[in-house]
């Protein structure tokens, strides 16, 4: 069994679009899965997978901006599969609204779950990294980061996680741990979909509009970001450390 074989890896917000897919990636790279959600049967489907496919996986429920609930579920990946060296902060949520009309509780809910969460996860699993001499941390922060009219939550958290990103790389490269962000475009998943609903636009009209702006000429899938996270978490990537990769199909948003 090779050593990448051997590794844990977590990945929130897994029960479906990005985390399920990353997690599905990780677990056919030959790590061992914990498939977090805010509610573990959420993640049932995504485990489930991962299994029928020859793979080690386990849901776990958990509100990561919670902090006791983000060292009980730590504590339960180390028991259950070993410790965690691979963490990837992907839970998310979007709470859209122009600045005039955005609720306190709508910038507030954002900031928790993309920015408190990101800071509570890697501040619990850190420390088996550092035990390991190894460890990789992939922050999912968006094109968003860039600003996006309707998100300024969202944009502000996205763009947050950048800097929380390049400090962690910082502090901890010493250890053996990198940490990077993996900013996605425009992908296809059940949130994107509710936006285009939002708008009123059928996803495929909708789609084919966008996509005539990325070079590329389509949109993402979530298969796209989980290659990217794959290499990332690799052990060939252990000199990449503190970088933004923007999977968007071209140079720009």
């Amino acid at each position: 069994m090779s050593a990448a074989q051997e590794r844990v890896a977590i990945v929130t917000g897994a029960a479906r679009g990005l985390g399920a897919a990353t997690a599905r990636r990780l677990a056919a790279d030959g790590l061992a899965v914990a498939a977090l959600d805010l509610e573990e049967s959420a993640s049932k489907e995504t485990v489930d997978a991962i299994v029928a496919a020859g793979g080690k996986a386990i849901a776990v429920g958990v509100n990561v901006s919670d902090s006791d609930q983000v060292g009980a579920a730590v504590a339960r990946v180390a028991a259950e599969l070993g410790p965690p060296t691979v963490l990837v902060n992907n839970a998310g949520i979007t709470r859209d609204n122009l600045l005039f009309k955005m609720a306190e509780a709508e910038w507030d809910l954002v900031m928790e779950v993309h920015l408190r969460g990101t800071f509570l996860m890697t501040r619990a699993v850190q420390k088996y990294m550092v035990d390991a001499g190894f460890g990789r941390v992939v922050n999912l922060s968006s094109t968003s980061a860039l600003g996006n009219r309707g998100q300024a939550n969202y944009s502000a958290a996205k763009a947050g996680l950048q800097g929380f990103t390049k400090t962690v790389a910082i502090e901890l490269g010493k250890f053996g741990v990198t940490c990077n962000a993996v900013a996605p475009g425009l992908i296809e998943t059940e949130m994107t979909r509710a936006t285009a609903e939002r708008l009123g636009r059928p996803w495929d009209e909708y789609a084919a509009a966008r996509a005539t702006d990325i070079p590329v000429g389509r949109v993402g899938v979530p298969d796209d970001i989980a290659h990217t996270v794959s290499f990332l978490v690799s052990e060939g990537a252990g000199f990449v450390s503190g970088q933004v990769v923007y999977v968007a199909g071209g140079p720009k948003a």
